[in-house]
């Protein structure tokens, strides 16, 4: 029977992959689902690019696919809304054609601009972070136009403007240049209390504002080109809302905006987030604050090292796949008789902000074996998390419950190690979709749907939750301290 209720797609811009959900707001059910896989190039030892031609034909690949199921159904679409990676940057020409690939957040080639606003230009470096809401580091477009300006000066002048992926797809499916106040907060270009691209950041990038899109509310909308139907096969004129980044949205899409209620995402990376009312800002500059919507602000810190780190350890330490390293951390007791991992083999973001710092085994000896290796590699990401929501507990309100979701969250043995680590529950949401499920609630609060985004973040439904084992937790109580110490010296070194 052709299903009357307009639906809302949630469109989730990745770096692994490209998905999109069609969501009935009535029934609270997906109805679509599609996903295509991206490709990521590194040229050159620390490069990390992707194809823009390429993330444009997934996208459309994934929408033509959602739309067949929508249009089987007899269903109709009242709007699209984006989550989207952070800290993409790449240079385009005034018609929005690709100069350059696409730099993701895991590319380092920046590592000495952000050395620079660190150590030398110190003080520079802290007023960009207290206009910007995001720590130096070479994640971030300000320090990869650095990058550029230095190395490449012909590409400054060369380009119309300097723009991420979602406003890459944005000015094809609208024809504008815009981009909104969550996307901007993660580029280190924007002055959060103004609303507006900081002067600070632009002198040391080397660029004008008229480089950069404009600035617009992440509740902001567009009607899709009619160039653009047949690509996403969606009706001309399909309303279409910019969104925000994926990490503001999966915390509202993991029902997480409440004081207390502490997210942790665990993918090929991770972070860790609580939402506030007024912007914040650490006064060591470890932390970040994204902007998500009007009077919702997302603190916490991201990390390198997530599930990739279990990737690492499968490939070069147990020889099996990562499923066989789970299972053999499982005959290991918590705290891995002592061993303890730092599990930074890419650099790191929070706590430490460094890229070039490494990972090491700790209090190694005789008695350990490969399972203890495979436990205490996987506890290592999580005391790493934590000890960047030790820095958030100084600022914002203590973890109560955690709202768990990324890759890491399909690992009933990983969740309860977290809520053992961590003293309180941990509840899985429904879905692991967590960032188009925020997209669609900003949409159907936009809509009127929902009056307010509490009352949107009241509606997600959740799975499974975890309650702390107390005699783990006594022991990982003593191992975290263990490994704040050791973490300690990496940071003074």
């Amino acid at each position: 029977m052709p299903n009357p209720t307009p639906l809302i797609i949630g469109a989730d811009l990745g770096t692994t992959n490209v998905k999109a959900l069609a969501f009935d707001p009535v029934t609270e059910q997906i109805v679509a689902h599609a996903s295509r896989p991206l490709t990521t190039e590194q040229p050159q030892p620390g490069y990390s690019e992707q194809q823009p031609e390429a993330i444009w034909q997934a996208f459309g690949e994934v929408m033509r696919e959602v739309m067949d199921e929508v249009n089987k159904a007899g269903g109709t679409v009242q709007m699209v809304a984006f989550s989207t990676a952070m800290h993409s940057l790449m240079a385009v020409d005034a018609e929005g054609n690709p100069l350059t690939n696409a730099v993701l957040w895991s590319d380092n080639r920046a590592e000495a601009e952000a050395q620079t606003l660190r150590t030398h230009q110190a003080a520079l470096g802290q007023a960009i972070y207290h206009q910007t809401g995001i720590p130096m580091h070479p994640m971030i477009p300000l320090c990869k136009l650095a990058y550029w300006r230095h190395h490449q000066p012909d590409l400054l002048k060369q380009a119309a403007r300097f723009v991420g992926i979602k406003e890459f797809l944005w000015h094809r499916l609208t024809g504008e240049f815009q981009i909104d106040y969550s996307l901007a907060t993660a580029t280190g270009l924007y002055d959060q209390e103004h609303r507006q691209w900081s002067g600070l950041a632009l002198s040391f990038a080397g660029i004008t504002a008229d480089q950069l899109s404009d600035l617009v509310p992440t509740n902001h909308q567009q009607p899709l080109l009619d160039g653009a139907t047949t690509h996403t096969g969606l009706l001309a004129g399909t309303t279409l809302l910019i969104g925000a980044s994926d990490g503001c949205l999966a915390n509202l899409g993991a029902g997480a905006i409440s004081a207390g209620v502490t997210t942790l995402t665990i993918g090929t990376s991770g972070a860790i987030r609580q939402t506030v009312r007024q912007p914040l800002r650490d006064p060591q500059g470890r932390l970040f604050c994204y902007h998500l919507a009007e009077g919702y602000y997302v603190v916490g810190g991201p990390t390198n090292n997530g599930a990739n780190v279990l990737q690492w350890l499968a490939e070069n330490l147990t020889r099996a796949t990562p499923e066989n390293a789970l299972s053999q951390a499982t005959t290991v007791p918590a705290g891995s008789d002592g061993l303890l991992f730092l599990p930074y083999l890419q650099g790191e973001r929070a706590p430490l902000w460094d890229a070039a710092v490494r990972g090491a085994f700790h209090h190694v000896d005789w008695s350990h074996t490969q399972a203890h290796f495979a436990r205490a590699t996987l506890e290592g990401v999580l005391f790493n998390l934590l000890s960047i929501n030790a820095l958030l507990a100084e600022q914002t309100a203590p973890t109560h419950v955690i709202h768990a979701n990324g890759g890491f969250a399909q690992s009933a043995f990983w969740v309860q190690m977290l809520a053992d680590m961590a003293g309180v529950p941990v509840r899985l949401n429904a879905t692991n979709e967590s960032g188009a499920i925020g997209a669609i609630l900003l949409a159907l609060t936009a809509t009127g749907h929902y009056p307010t985004l509490d009352a949107a973040s009241a509606s997600v439904n959740f799975g499974k939750t975890y309650e702390p084992n107390p005699d783990n937790h006594q022991i990982y109580r003593a191992a975290f301290e263990r490994f704040r110490a050791v973490q300690a010296l990496l940071a003074d070194k």
